[in-house]
């Protein structure tokens, strides 16, 4: 079933989701993974081969930053947070995924009638 939900995230949204998770508060890579799967009422299942190179390729663009912590089970972890640019990031992207679905909820919801 998670492989069915990891299809189900359209290719470019993942480093959405993680800017979205990690503006909530600073998250180690794993707390990532349950923060989003928690917002999205258990829908979504990112899995780790693919959450830890967009964990990566997102700090090093300078969209979150990284200082090593202790977990909640008193583990030496990388904890992420959003930096000033990876908050525009997020905003511009927010703003093209909705302007994006808006466009196509309207061609969905196209009738014969309105062609």
């Amino acid at each position: 079933m998670a492989s069915d939900k990891q299809q189900d995230i359209l290719q470019g949204t993942l480093d959405l989701l993680i800017l979205k998770a990690v503006s909530l508060g600073p998250l180690h890579g794993y707390g990532v993974l349950l923060r989003i799967q928690q917002i999205s009422g258990e829908e979504l299942v990112i899995l780790q081969g693919s959450l830890y190179p967009a964990l990566y390729r997102l700090e090093h663009q300078g969209a979150i930053a990284s200082e090593w912590g202790e977990s909640e089970n008193n583990r030496h972890a990388k904890y992420y947070h959003l930096t000033d640019l990876g908050r525009a990031r997020l905003g511009e992207e927010t703003e093209r995924w909705q302007r994006m679905s808006g466009i196509i909820n309207g061609i969905l919801s196209a009738t014969p009638e309105q062609i």
